[in-house]
């Protein structure tokens, strides 16, 4: 027999997605946890990321377009000296160089040429369509495709520890913006490549990390209710 389907939950939760999971196993776990059919998220976190996930609830999923509109905060690690198929460390190696001669002051350099409006070509990892399919579905097929390079926001780019080979760092933009693209543009400008190997997303628009709820510990309470 079917579970009971809750149709009364309106709202939003905050979710600390976890990483190996993709965002729509969140949302499945959600329905499932909650009963319900209509639960959708608002910017989408890929498995190897973790932090802030959106989950719409019920009316809110027509909230879409204003929740994913938000600015976003990142804190991610760069890997210097290595270039991968997926800009980060889970992808097949296309190359690697030395890194041992780059520099704090290099990177910090570098970082403010990245910083405001900038154009960024979306990755072949992304979910941005081409002719009507997911960038990342012909990436899986082993293809490249023409992309247009779309303008984006940095608000803010900061080293916060510098140990080679490896930069962690934070990142402040629009909406739109992707943290391994600026890892790979950032490798280019350094001549040595780069990817990432962590992604954690800490904020979305007013919506902090610490305000957000493991899958383990999810329960109604966590439903906060909220209108623009």
């Amino acid at each position: 027999m079917k579970a009971a389907v809750q149709p009364s939950l309106q709202g939003i939760v905050l979710v600390n997605k976890p990483a190996g999971l993709t965002s729509h196993d969140v949302v499945g776990f959600v329905r499932r946890t909650f009963k319900m059919r209509r639960v959708g998220h608002a910017g989408t976190l890929d498995p190897m990321a973790t932090g802030v996930l959106v989950i719409l609830l019920g009316n809110s999923t027509k909230l879409f377009d204003k929740f994913s509109s938000f600015d976003k905060t990142y804190r991610a690690t760069l890997r210097l000296g290595l270039k991968t198929t997926t800009a980060d460390i889970t992808g097949d190696t296309l190359l690697e160089r030395p890194c041992e001669a780059i520099t704090e002051e290099q990177v910090r350099r570098t970082f403010v040429q990245f910083t405001g409006d900038i154009d960024q070509m979306p990755p072949m990892v992304s979910a941005v369509k081409h002719q009507g399919e997911r960038l990342y579905k012909i990436a899986r097929q082993g293809k490249q495709v023409e992309r247009q390079a779309r303008r984006v926001r940095i608000d803010e780019l900061k080293v916060l520890k510098f140990s080679l080979p490896e930069v962690e760092f934070l990142m402040s933009c629009s909406k739109g913006t992707y943290v391994r693209q600026l890892a790979e543009d950032v490798g280019e400008v350094l001549g040595c490549g780069a990817c990432i190997s962590q992604i954690e997303r800490t904020k979305v628009g007013p919506f902090d990390i610490k305000d957000a709820v493991t899958l383990e510990h999810l329960n109604e309470d966590h439903i906060l209710k909220w209108s623009f």
